[in-house]
């Protein structure tokens, strides 16, 4: 342990959610020779409100930015003079956990891992506690006597967990090598005002509010430190993935420092009930939350399952604005996410007789994404104005325009249509979601590359998202590039270079293969592809996550096939891509997974 100091700084991450809040606002309220900078991203746990006490006074300091930004951080630390951290961020819905792994390795672990090196970096922290859980144990015996203590081995039984832990050993890494003085604090559930209701005590209080049933995993044998089994009016759910069966913490360790429960459970769960009861609208619509098994959508802006109300968003700008009159709010950093903008998702679609366009209908369908396809022409400015008053999207999606009927060969000989529609129609439409404060997920075109002599044939080495484009063999093409690099003046666009789709759909009249059979010669070219039915389900992911910037949107690696010219054939580099959806398949793989495989099984039947 480091020597004992007086904080002066102090950062706390995640503080707009539920525990770091309580903490922020004590803090603030009791210490007030303590700076207090806090940093949230708003995720769709988040809510400003929760800051609500601590926002006017002049120790207070909110800055709306992600764990994961390492020049934000560094930054932070060095011009706030940070010398103690708490960190809160997480993610920490064990369901959500088991329908996107990989969003909880991002924020818990490589999120941590930012944080660490930038103390390490700087080298002005002089506590870092980190917030953890007592999930990292693992479940505990029935039987068993004596709970889990600080030295029991961590046997994580689920992806939340495991992330938890993981970062843990982070933490400890950088304590044991870097000398940084760390603190690790391993907590149970955890209920009280604030609470987004996912979570079991505040998910009970508002289904009986609504004379809803309340559900209850597997049998309801499984026990937890705070938890009572309701005999009355519960409805036994399906279980989730291997529910630890019980949690039981040894605490003496807390006890010898003087903390004893000051709440009994009776009352702590009186009060919380009384306080849900008058604040019913906290959270807005929580109908998401309050399903059995809740899905949350986990990145910033579109995730939130609140209603954006104008108490919600006139707090966050008298926040803005009065605060950084005194120097209180750092701007947000230019990451690959956008911040926060919509507080539910709706889809408009353009491209609705489209291949991409009617597959993006069918996906949200599926996920039970509300959308709409666009009625007005994209040339039109006061179409798409009108489209959007009427729609009211949090994302706008374009996969309309031509592509040629059947081929590229086409927009030779319909150069004005041609115009209209990629150039003047795809740019109009990202003017105007930028006026409404929109991401606009563009699907674009990789046929904008040739190989040369950096990048040859079966070399292996592929286009990036930085490389101008070099192929104007073709009119189509020419368009289609031109509006890409006009694009990147748009910091609300992410534009996707589609190439070679192909998919499951064998009727589908814009298949690959019934566009080449119109083709008077065909060679052979190893050339990268795109399997529709893995790639379209990713690009409504990343507008959930807003991503933008420009990216190569096909499978990993190449498939050498007939193709109706080489000029039009490339290999993509897919690194950005693959970071960002690191489940991704190759090409190969791909085509095994999604197209051979379901082919052969419609054929069989």
């Amino acid at each position: 342990m480091a020597p004992t100091y007086k904080p002066k700084n102090i950062l706390i991450t995640g503080a707009a959610g539920f525990i770091a809040s309580h903490v922020a606002n004590r803090l603030v309220c009791n210490y007030p020779q303590y700076k207090i900078v806090v940093l949230d991203k708003l995720d769709y746990c988040s809510n400003l409100n929760n800051l609500n006490p601590s926002r006017s006074s002049p120790n207070f300091k909110f800055v709306e930015d992600d764990i994961r930004s390492a020049d934000l951080i560094n930054d932070l630390l060095i011009t706030e003079s940070i010398d103690t951290i708490m960190h809160f961020a997480a993610q920490t819905h064990v369901d959500n956990s088991f329908g996107n792994s990989f969003e909880f390795t991002k924020n818990n672990i490589y999120g941590t891992h930012v944080l660490l090196d930038a103390c390490n970096v700087t080298g002005r922290v002089r506590r870092f506690i980190y917030v953890s859980t007592d999930e990292v144990y693992g479940e505990t015996d029935e039987d068993a006597t004596v709970g889990k203590h600080e030295g029991s081995q961590l046997l994580p039984t689920n992806p939340y967990s495991a992330t938890k832990a993981g970062a843990e050993m982070l933490v400890m890494a950088y304590g044991k090598s870097y000398g940084l003085p760390v603190i690790t604090t391993r907590g149970n559930n955890v209920y009280g005002p604030f609470q987004f209701p996912e979570k079991l005590i505040p998910k009970f209080i508002l289904l009986a509010m609504r004379g809803q049933p309340l559900p209850i995993y597997g049998d309801g044998s499984n026990a937890r430190s705070f938890l009572y089994y309701p005999d009355k009016v519960v409805q036994f759910v399906e279980n989730r993935p291997f529910n630890d069966q019980r949690y039981f913490l040894d605490y003496q360790k807390l006890k010898n420092l003087g903390w004893s429960e000051r709440t009994a459970w009776d009352d702590g769960l009186k009060k919380t009930m009384e306080w849900y009861m008058s604040h019913p609208d906290w959270w807005g619509d929580v109908s998401g939350a309050l399903l059995a098994h809740p899905r949350m959508l986990m990145m910033p802006g579109i995730e939130r399952h609140i209603d954006g109300s104008e108490e919600t968003k006139s707090m966050a700008s008298q926040s803005m604005t009065s605060n950084s009159q005194n120097g209180m709010v750092l701007p947000a950093s230019k990451s690959s996410v956008m911040p926060p903008k919509k507080s539910y998702l709706k889809f408009l679609i353009y491209g609705r007789t489209g291949w991409i366009g009617c597959l993006l209908g069918k996906i949200c369908e599926k996920q039970g994404i509300p959308y709409e396809y666009g009625r007005g022409r994209l040339e039109e400015r006061s179409h798409i104005i009108l489209d959007i008053q009427n729609v009211k999207p949090t994302h706008v999606f374009n996969a309309a325009g031509v592509t040629g009927r059947p081929n590229v060969d086409w927009c030779e000989s319909h150069k004005q249509e041609t115009i209209r529609s990629i150039v003047v129609g795809t740019l109009t439409l990202a003017d105007v979601c930028r006026e409404h404060d929109l991401l606009l997920m563009n699907y674009a075109t990789g046929c904008i590359f040739e190989h040369d002599a950096k990048h040859p044939e079966v070399s292996g080495t592929g286009f990036t998202v930085e490389d101008n484009p070099n192929f104007i063999g073709s009119f189509y093409s020419k368009t289609k590039a031109m509006v890409e690099e006009l694009l990147r003046e748009y910091d609300n666009v992410c534009t996707l270079r589609v190439q070679v789709p192909i998919s499951s759909d064998r009727s589908n009249p814009c298949k690959f293969i019934t566009k080449i059979t119109c083709y008077d010669k065909v060679v052979n070219i190893p050339n990268s592809m795109m399997v529709l039915d893995e790639l379209v389900p990713i690009s409504i992911e990343m507008a959930k996550r807003n991503c933008r910037g420009v990216w190569n949107f096909t499978n990993p690696g190449v498939v050498s096939h007939n193709v109706m010219d080489s000029k039009l054939n490339n290999e993509m580099d897919t690194t950005k891509l693959k970071s960002e959806s690191p489940e991704l398949l190759s090409i190969k793989d791909s085509l095994i997974k999604c197209v051979f495989e379901p082919t052969i099984q419609v054929l069989s039947h």
